[in-house]
């Protein structure tokens, strides 16, 4: 969601100015305390007076983002739907490569019905798995896939070391692609979004 306001945050009996960031799905507050508060802890969510009010297992959050509290009650109670913030939409073609979450099928096989799960070319997207850095071999292979206005996103796990974000970026600067957006794929992993330069975009939409 990208939405950041500096302001004071109040938990317990700790209260701090810092800053707050909402993000797809949790709360980060940074201050004289540190407070991340995940969307499914959230026992009820209120805006009122400049202030939001998040009631937890253990007590309740405050923080004072002054006239934006509404708005960012309203982006926590309705969320995107993960699909929404891939840019998946009805009749584009999908390629899905190597990524392991019958969760993510599912919801892609009740949006669109151009779905493949082998190479195809004029993709407008490609999902490629990454568990390790030699997944990210297939990149180069996937720019040939793409019609010269798609994308991919590169789904890899969060938190490891056999596989990090400098080294996804890496590769897909090395492949010739630009990283454009990071979003939260799923709890255990993350995805990187790459377009495919405009200086080749223009140049393939001319062939």
């Amino acid at each position: 969601m990208g939405l950041e306001a500096r302001c004071v945050g109040r938990y317990g009996s700790q209260v701090s100015e810092g800053k707050a960031h909402l993000d797809s799905d949790h709360l980060l507050f940074r201050g004289d305390f540190r407070l991340m508060i995940p969307f499914n802890n959230m026992k009820a969510v209120k805006a009122d007076d400049g202030c939001l009010t998040i009631a937890l297992a253990d007590g309740s959050a405050r923080f004072e983002p002054g006239p934006a509290a509404r708005k960012w009650a309203d982006k926590i109670l309705h969320p995107p739907q993960r699909l929404d913030k891939l840019g998946v939409k009805p009749k584009l073609r999908v390629v899905i490569l190597g990524v392991q979450d019958p969760t993510f099928h599912a919801e892609l096989e009740a949006r669109t019905a151009v779905i493949f799960t082998k190479p195809q070319h004029e993709a407008d997207l490609i999902f490629l798995g990454a568990e390790v850095k030699a997944d990210l071999k297939k990149l180069p292979s996937c720019m040939e896939l793409l019609k010269h206005i798609g994308a991919v996103w590169v789904i890899y796990p969060k938190g490891v070391t056999q596989i990090t974000q400098a080294d996804v970026m890496s590769a897909s600067k090395a492949a010739g692609f630009v990283d454009v957006k990071v979003v939260s794929f799923s709890v255990t992993h993350t995805a990187l979004k790459l377009l495919i330069p405009v200086a080749k975009r223009k140049k393939r939409g001319k062939s």
